[in-house]
């Protein structure tokens, strides 16, 4: 009966955990964006979008860089590998709350004092002895006030703070290759601008030679125009170092050498154009999504399952322990019977007095977890803040393009005019050259606004945590099968 009754005293005990109990925080998001719209080339609606968002862009060799980075990036390598770390912390804690069973063996040569205790061997300190042991031992604490659970429940917190930690870098390395590629399209497209403004040039600079032989027009034309073709010539080096620079940027990403990937990308290729139609979800969905707001929900989890252990430390712990095995002074008397021992009792363990460290610990342990509920919201706020503003900055920047191409247009309109108006003697060659740089101008501006649509594109993407590509075990060794 008495038995039964502590029994069942223990297991009453075992339910009693101390601590807070986690839930998951509400995020305060918007019910809809209220970032305004584009109405030119691409829409933003609230409906699902495709995860693969660097598909949307149609262009195959991009897909394919994205693709061969998740595969063979360094630093998501190492994300990787912290994330299994973690996980093998999940096994470590888990350990204490199975029992513990260990096996052991031992012989001793031994000879005690003739003026000290018994001697056990009989022979009264005055020989030596030998001593031969083994058996098994068995011990697990009963986790009475969750330490334990807790423990458990922190090291899985923080398995699920390193996958967000893997999944933020996937996401980024995602990213900066897609705007790298972008950029290099972008440059690309600035050097084949440059290069036809620079045939232009020249034409005028060999127009202007010849109207100054025939005593047309002056020498200070002729130094306007070759000043001009000087001018563009410079800007050839420092777009061409650009060029590498990035290719090289992202033959980092994927883990390669330097101008691994030159005869891949030094092709130029349009900027690739963003889809007809961009969907954003709906807010809601924003911190399923986002890893830095997963980071910070398993950091407040974290934080609140070491309050748990904090306080179940202030209680007694009680753990069940037994061995058994056989001594004999001689090794060939280990098998007998007579040679068992064995042992079988709990032992407890009740802090008095601490010197304040236990309700020190305590009041940390509160303290980091209302930092992890205000870092939650403010990662929350802030992540609010970033999707508004990607979807800002990208229907500005369609609106600015817009307006570009239309500047573009008139412009080519206006130097052709005036070439004609210069040929005929009508005009100076400097309201040539005027019209040729607001041209160059526009044009430069207009690659660059090209470029930026998509970069800001990208940025909408990796706000609203599109997603990222899946490893697989085969791309890592099929650096050739990159579309040429």
């Amino acid at each position: 009966m008495r038995r039964c009754l502590l029994i069942a005293t223990v297991a009453a005990l075992a339910g009693c955990t101390v601590g807070p109990k986690f839930h998951t925080p509400d995020a305060v998001l918007p019910p809809t964006w209220q970032a305004p719209t584009v109405d030119v080339n691409s829409v933003t609606v609230n409906r699902p979008f495709e995860s693969a968002w660097w598909t949307q862009f149609n262009d195959p060799l991009l897909t394919s860089l994205v693709q061969q980075a998740a595969a063979s990036n360094l630093d998501l390598a190492l994300a990787d590998s912290r994330l299994e770390q973690s996980r093998s912390l999940i096994k470590i804690a888990g350990a204490d709350t199975r029992p513990a069973l260990a096996a052991n063996g031992s012989y001793q040569r031994e000879r005690n004092s003739q003026q000290g205790l018994n001697d056990p061997s009989g022979h009264e300190g005055k020989s030596a002895f030998d001593l031969w042991q083994y058996g098994v031992s068995a011990s697990w604490e009963l986790d009475l006030w969750g330490r334990v659970r807790h423990s458990l429940e922190a090291a899985n917190a923080g398995a699920a703070l390193s996958e967000a930690d893997r999944n933020a870098v996937a996401l980024s390395i995602a990213a900066e290759t897609a705007t790298n590629y972008l950029r290099l399209r972008g440059v690309q497209a600035t050097l084949d601008v440059t290069r036809q403004n620079l045939d232009i040039a020249r034409q005028s600079q060999q127009l202007t030679q010849t109207r100054f032989e025939n005593g047309v027009t002056t020498q200070l034309d002729t130094a306007n125009a070759a000043a001009q073709v000087a001018t563009l010539e410079a800007r050839l080096p420092l777009l061409e170092a650009e060029e590498v620079r990035l290719i090289n940027a992202l033959s980092y990403l994927l883990g390669q050498a330097p101008n691994a990937l030159r005869q891949t990308l030094a092709v130029p290729r349009d900027i690739p154009a963003p889809p007809s139609t961009v969907p954003v979800g709906i807010p809601s969905e924003l911190a399923r999504r986002r890893p830095d707001i997963q980071r910070a929900e398993a950091a407040l989890h974290r934080a609140t399952a070491t309050v748990g252990i904090a306080k179940a430390d202030f209680y007694p712990r009680l753990s069940l322990g037994g061995s058994a095995g056989f001594q004999a002074l001689e090794g060939s008397n280990l098998g007998l019977w007579s040679a068992r021992q064995w042992s079988l009792g709990p032992s407890l363990y009740l802090p008095i007095f601490q010197g304040g460290r236990l309700s020190g610990t305590l009041e940390l342990r509160e303290r980091q977890q209302q930092e992890a509920a205000l870092d939650y919201r403010r990662t929350v706020l802030a992540a609010w803040h970033e999707v508004e503003d990607a979807l800002v900055n990208y229907a500005a920047e369609q609106r600015h393009h817009e307006a570009l191409m239309r500047a573009v247009a008139q412009n080519k309109a206006a130097l052709e005019t005036a070439r004609a108006r210069y040929k005929e003697g009508a005009i100076d060659f400097i309201n040539v050259l005027n019209v040729q740089r607001e041209l160059i101008q526009t044009q430069s501006a207009l690659v660059d606004s090209a470029t930026r649509v998509s970069t800001d594109l990208v940025v909408v993407y990796k706000a609203l945590a599109g997603g990222w590509p899946e490893p697989k075990s085969n791309l890592a060794s099929q650096a050739a099968s990159i579309p040429r």
